[in-house]
């Protein structure tokens, strides 16, 4: 893991705008990754090299995306959250609203263990699905996060090197989380709460924090 408590460390996490609105607004908690095109490559458990989601950090950036963001692959009452996001459409600077802890993690390979989550998920069940099943050979990642809302959006200037389809991203000129005013998405009751409710949704043991 990087050290994030140094200026400019905190890598940022891709994600379409409507999920991060989801992550900031206390609705969801959970996400699911198996890694872009422009992944770096890694080696699987059968020694062979290939582009693989993986964790550089524990703490990230939320960075709002609307690249491959469709409203009918949100469940019915999310689809107007469209509207409501803000995303940054590639060309345009980015607004950050928030950041995160990725507080534990899962990987997955079963298809029922991804439907015993349908309900921790504003994706529709079939698009949740379509992210388990690209690149069939590697897992599925859960992730739980912990989000905090930026009391005062940050603005990044776009550089093309943030395009394209990837997961992370260092975005230029931005703090650390710890020196702007933020607050939970959820207090500490609710987030547990609702981690609760993931765990006891995957196999025993199956989440756990970051190695």
């Amino acid at each position: 893991m990087s050290d994030d408590a140094q200026i400019g460390s905190t890598p940022a996490l891709k994600e379409w705008a409507v999920i991060c609105h989801a992550l900031l607004a206390g609705e969801q908690i959970v996400d699911v990754r198996k890694g872009g095109i422009r992944e770096a490559a890694r080696t699987g458990d059968d020694g062979r090299s290939r582009r693989a989601f993986g964790l550089p950090a524990t703490r990230c950036w939320l960075y709002p995306t609307v690249e491959h963001q469709r409203a009918e692959l949100l469940k019915e009452p999310y689809r107007h959250w469209i509207d409501l996001a803000s995303g940054a459409p590639v060309g345009e600077p980015i607004r950050i609203h928030g950041w995160a802890e990725i507080v534990e993690v899962a990987t997955i390979t079963e298809p029922d263990h991804l439907a015993a989550l349908e309900s921790k998920l504003i994706w529709t069940h079939d698009y949740a699905a379509s992210r388990l099943d690209w690149k069939a050979r590697d897992p599925l990642w859960i992730l739980v996060l912990r989000a905090h809302r930026l009391v005062d959006p940050l603005v990044v200037p776009w550089d093309d090197g943030y395009g394209g389809c990837t997961s992370w991203v260092e975005l230029s000129g931005l703090p650390s989380p710890d020196a702007v005013a933020s607050e939970p998405a959820l207090s500490d009751v609710a987030f547990e709460a609702r981690l609760k409710g993931v765990r006891e949704s995957l196999p025993a043991g199956a989440l756990a924090p970051p190695a």
